[in-house]
């Protein structure tokens, strides 16, 4: 808690006001019992109808001023506390956003979710309980006891007997407890991810019928968190009839001290009366400082998971370079790559491949063969095992990030889209592209003939992650999204599949003509994909085995006319 205490700076003055506040409203708490017990000694038993008057005036306008100092302390300790989780949720969310690609699939993405959320939500309220609770239940502690020996010294029995009792049961519970609650945060982890795995997925479980098996996989998740929680439900149960057992038998040892006191003439009804109420503020702030402790672990266990994300630096650290202009040309020299954490063959080996400014270049290789692999090294998705991959005969390691892949536009594998207009995803890359320029990028990608078949058009809302739309459509809006920012080197990562081949056709031949002087990665499973490229780099095994046109590979590669022969031949040609 300490490391986030920071969050709270800003905030210093609700902070401040709240316990302050609090200290109002508590001496009114402490002030009332003595004046009842003045108004039935001085009033009803004395018969005296002013002093009830008076003294119940008093009362009252105390009650008042403490009210309003309570709703105060609960204000600025709310704004305080929200102020302090928004700001919080912010810098995590912003340390995700720049986490490696290898970090965020270690944190896993039901994970993350649950950290921003509900472990956020568990230190924000502890904030808000510590402002006003870490002032009143220590001070009603002690004052109520300095309130209670004032009235007879006698109660102090009843304290010295009750009190370690109380801390005893509450030292035992939350020792038990405290270790659960990073349990049950792992647990709503595992929940959150089968949640997400299936929202996301629903198509594909829907398509192979397997809701039941996905019910149980949640049902089972879901019971995991339950007991969980029953283990620490029934230990937070366990203290507050304990507590109050502890109180009852108190107030009844009050009430026999004060018979013997009353007998003996040495102690009023009233004071018995405040005694009562004082004891009874003592164990009452005593159960307050269990609940402390209970949010306390439960915000423990939350900070250490929060700064497990905050204190993680990301991976891919960028150099000083911020070069914006270049030629596009890429080489790959000796890389070698394996993915973070994994053991055996590397995904690519002794890579060595040259890739001119303004070249359409191709991509072809079996399934796993490490074509993807190969290409999310040049954005820095990941970094070389060993070797070094260079944009514009600079190592990609050396340039800024953010000038890196400002040179770059993706087309990744998996089409992502944002809830927004159509307009809006087209230029969620290049915020400032005119509307001109966003039909000419949709135009380009083979996109404007769905888009204006819309009743809105461009203004069409498209739903979460693109479900109103199909793969295709998909596809040719991420690539407009691309090609909109007129990068140096445009990669597609096998982006073009769930294309129809005249669509795909067209989208080539507009590439070739609007976008002279950017250097094409494709990847593609087709060879008709792949034909008309200035070159075709095949790879097998993690290796690029031949790089040339197609006609030549036709001649001198094996492995490409085994390709050619099973798609083109077997499948039936194409005309190009």
């Amino acid at each position: 808690m300490k490391k986030l205490i920071k969050y709270l700076k800003p905030y210093w003055f609700f902070a401040l006001l709240s316990p302050l506040l609090m200290v109002g409203e508590v001496v009114a708490d402490l002030f009332q019992p003595a004046l009842l017990s003045n108004i039935v000694d001085e009033g009803i038993i004395g018969g005296s109808l002013s002093n009830v008057i008076s003294i119940g005036v008093q009362m009252i306008l105390i009650v008042l001023a403490g009210g309003f100092c309570g709703m105060a302390a609960s204000y600025f300790a709310s704004v305080a506390a929200q102020s302090f989780g928004c700001d919080l949720r912010k810098d995590v969310f912003d340390r995700v956003m720049h986490l490696s690609v290898e970090q965020t699939d270690k944190f896993t993405t039901g994970s993350l979710v649950t950290r921003m959320t509900n472990d956020i939500t568990m230190v924000q309220d502890l904030v808000s309980m510590a402002l006003r609770m870490f002032i009143r239940a220590p001070l009603s502690f002690a004052g109520g006891i300095v309130m209670a020996l004032s009235l007879n010294i006698k109660f102090a029995w009843v304290l010295v007997c009750a009190l370690p009792l109380e801390l005893i049961v509450i030292i035992l519970m939350l020792s038990k407890a405290a270790p659960l609650f990073s349990q049950v945060q792992s647990r709503l982890d595992r929940v959150n991810s089968v949640v997400q795995e299936n929202v996301t997925g629903a198509r594909v479980v829907k398509a192979y019928v397997r809701e039941e098996h996905e019910i149980e996989r949640f049902d089972d998740a879901n019971v995991r968190l339950r007991d969980v929680n029953l283990k620490v439900q029934k230990l937070m149960a366990t203290i507050s009839p304990l507590m109050m057992l502890f109180m009852n038998a108190a107030v009844v040892a009050i009430i026999l001290i004060g018979h013997f006191e009353v007998q003996a003439g040495a102690m009023q009804v009233g004071k018995i009366m405040a005694g009562i109420t004082y004891v009874t503020q003592i164990l009452m702030s005593l159960m307050m400082v269990s609940m402390m402790f209970q949010s306390i672990s439960r915000a423990s266990a939350s900070a250490k998971r929060i700064i497990e994300v905050l204190d993680s630096s990301p991976v891919v650290v960028g150099g000083d370079n911020s070069t914006a202009q270049g030629s596009g040309a890429v080489s790959f020299r000796g890389v070698g790559f394996h993915y973070p954490a994994t053991v055996g063959r590397p995904v690519l080996n002794n890579i060595d491949l040259d890739i001119k400014p303004g070249e359409y270049i191709a991509v072809l290789g079996a399934t796993g063969s490490g074509k993807s692999s190969l290409i999310n090294l040049i954005p820095r998705f990941y970094d070389t095992s060993e070797g070094r991959v260079t944009v514009d005969g600079i190592d990609v390691r050396d340039y800024n990030i953010d000038a890196l892949r400002s040179k770059i536009g993706c087309v990744l594998q998996k089409s992502e889209l944002f809830a927004g207009t159509v307009a809006d995803n087209i230029r969620w890359g290049r915020p400032d592209a005119t509307d001109e320029e966003v039909v000419a990028a949709a135009k380009l990608a083979q996109a404007d003939e769905f888009i204006t078949t819309f009743a809105d058009g461009y203004s069409t809302m498209i739903s979460e992650k693109g479900a109103s739309l199909s793969g295709g459509q998909k596809q040719r809006l991420s690539i407009a999204r691309a090609v909109l920012r007129h990068p140096e080197i445009l990669i597609f990562d096998d982006s073009t599949s769930a294309l129809d081949l005249g669509t795909e056709a067209r989208l080539r031949t507009a590439l070739r003509e609007n976008m002279r002087g950017t250097t094409i990665i494709m990847i593609a499973q087709r060879i008709a994909s792949v034909m008309t490229a200035d070159r075709i780099a095949v790879i097998e095994n993690g290796a690029v085995t031949a790089c040339a046109p197609h006609a030549v590979l036709m001649k001198e590669s094996a492995a490409y006319r085994d390709i050619y022969n099973s798609q083109m031949r077997n499948g039936g040609a194409v005309n190009e």
